[in-house]
């Protein structure tokens, strides 16, 4: 077993060349298929008081984790394309437009029936609470793919929200064998713990176990939502490396160990703590920052240690400028 953190001294990762960074970027594109979403933020400055007002500020924007996922690939350098399914109505519209604006490549299905919308109630310290309309975003079907659309990817990533109902979940299935046959990696992010296991955690774990993707991302609840009373650890079982985001303290990697059975390599990486009024959205930008540093390493050295701890610090970057910096993707 291995453990270390930033506090200990990591092994120099080589930095590509300007030239081989440029090359490599080309090779980096980034399939995101699952939900696109109208957010509806409601921010309050004081705490809810039970049949009663409390003063706060609302705003529209682009959400989704899939497309919040690809949205930040393509802000950080990569090539991203989403795939998913949207209403026949004006946020439709508005958000493809909008995510075609900040450089992804769109493969948008129309559906009868209106898009996804959520309302995130976010609490004073940051803290969310979702209530979903999932509208359209389900109704993406393993016929609406092109093979064309995955041709080139690094990687197809997929949020939980995409595996956990139909006809989406068939989509995503068929969404990865499309990926695999182009030579792409398979990443999954278990999303948000009452959806997951929404199915009961039997199903939750079949679903995923289906798709045998080479990452998975968690929270801590996810994780131990999934795992249940085996542990963590057991997570290895779906996927070689397992990354559990911790917020303000950081990510854990648990990765397979070199020998069949043997002890699993545990790395804890830390981050600065950020003070943000909402963290909506940092969860996906992780993942795109570790996406984009994993998928750039050689293939042979993606379980290294050293190439690991660089894609979390990349990962925690990402999150680190949706915190600090302006939002983006407000639709208004």
């Amino acid at each position: 077993m291995i453990v270390a953190d930033m506090q200990s001294r990591p092994r120099p990762v080589r930095r590509l060349s300007r030239a081989s960074s440029r090359r490599a970027r080309t090779r980096l594109g980034i399939v995101a298929l699952g939900d696109l979403v109208v957010d509806i933020v409601a921010a309050t400055k004081e705490p809810l008081a039970h049949a009663s007002d409390a003063a706060g500020a609302i705003v529209f924007r682009q959400g989704g984790s899939a497309a919040n996922t690809a949205r930040w690939i393509a802000r950080l350098g990569g090539e991203a394309a989403f795939v998913g399914a949207v209403g026949r109505d004006e946020w439709g519209r508005r958000l493809g437009a909008s995510l075609a604006e900040a450089g992804v490549r769109v493969h948008l299905v129309r559906r009868a029936g209106r898009t996804a919308r959520i309302v995130a109630l976010v609490e004073p310290g940051g803290e969310r609470t979702f209530i979903t309309d999932r509208g359209a975003a389900d109704q993406l079907t393993p016929e609406d793919l092109r093979a064309a659309w995955f041709a080139g990817a690094a990687g197809l990533h997929l949020p939980a929200y995409s595996l956990l109902n139909e006809p989406l979940g068939a989509a995503a299935r068929r969404a990865a064998e499309l990926a695999r046959a182009a030579g792409a990696t398979v990443s999954v992010d278990l999303a948000s713990r009452r959806p997951l296991l929404s199915h009961g955690r039997r199903t939750a774990w079949e679903r995923i176990a289906a798709l045998a993707p080479d990452l998975l991302f968690a929270n801590a609840g996810e994780a131990a939502a999934l795992a249940g009373a085996r542990g963590e650890h057991h997570l290895l079982d779906l996927a070689p490396v397992v990354v559990v985001k911790e917020g303000p303290g950081g990510c854990r990697l648990i990765v397979r160990g070199p020998r069949p059975g043997g002890e699993p390599v545990r790395l804890a990486v830390a981050t600065t703590h950020i003070a943000a009024a909402d963290t909506t959205g940092a969860g996906d930008a992780f993942d795109a920052g570790f996406l984009l540093a994993w998928l750039g390493a050689p293939a042979e050295t993606r379980h290294d240690t050293a190439v690991l701890r660089w894609a979390a610090l990349a990962g925690h970057r990402a999150a680190a400028r949706l915190l600090t910096g302006p939002r983006r993707e407000r639709l208004g």
